[in-house]
């Protein structure tokens, strides 16, 4: 899920940090420039873990900042397709779940990956809501996907897409990366459905 990337940036440190060690000045800049930033095909930028060289430090006539170009290794979020994760419910409509890591909130569960059979009925207590129901066991049973417990489910796919040009009013906002996950297999779903059948394989 979590990652080390080796960069290489160049940089201008400004006035107002050089009266720090030089690494720290340089460590801010590049939490400025890259902390909580996607970068397509390696992933989400969580944190600077280290600095491995420092070049140059010049200043530019008529500018007062120090210019270097800094190797660094940051921490990366990128989960791979297979991995299962628990998160937290965000969201859910008619399309799907949305899911959470509290850090990361573009996990989308599609309609088509929920656990089957299921059903989807509007939530009496949020009208911009729906609920997803999976419906279980002889006679069948209803399980409710709601905020109540972590959610586990296997990543299907990572995308990055490409900003859009235009965009309409009512469009939600952008997001640079979307995890997709799948939910329609065993041990998968909110963690309570599997802890009360370990519970009943325990007492048998």
């Amino acid at each position: 899920m979590f990652y080390l990337s080796e960069l290489e940036h160049s940089l201008r440190v400004p006035p107002h940090l050089l009266n720090l060690p030089l690494e720290d000045a340089i460590k801010s800049v590049l939490q400025n420039v890259f902390l909580d930033k996607v970068l397509a095909d390696l992933g989400l930028c969580v944190s600077v873990y280290d600095i491995k060289s420092i070049e140059g430090g010049f200043v530019l006539p008529g500018d007062g900042a120090a210019t270097y170009k800094v190797g660094f290794r940051i921490v990366v979020f990128r989960p791979f397709v297979g991995e299962v994760i628990a998160a937290k419910f965000k969201e859910s409509d008619a399309n799907g779940l949305r899911l959470t890591l509290g850090f990361f909130d573009d996990i989308y569960v599609p309609a088509p990956l929920m656990p089957k059979p299921n059903r989807c009925e509007p939530d009496p207590y949020n009208r911009k809501q729906m609920i997803w129901v999976w419906e279980y066991g002889k006679p069948l049973e209803d399980f409710i996907i709601d905020d109540s417990c972590q959610i586990k489910f296997r990543v299907e796919s990572i995308s990055y897409p490409s900003v859009p040009t235009e965009r309409a009013e009512d469009a939600k906002p952008f997001a640079p990366m979307v995890v997709t996950g799948n939910m329609d297999e065993d041990g998968l779903g909110p963690v309570s459905w599997w802890d009360s059948y370990e519970q009943i394989d325990q007492e048998e």
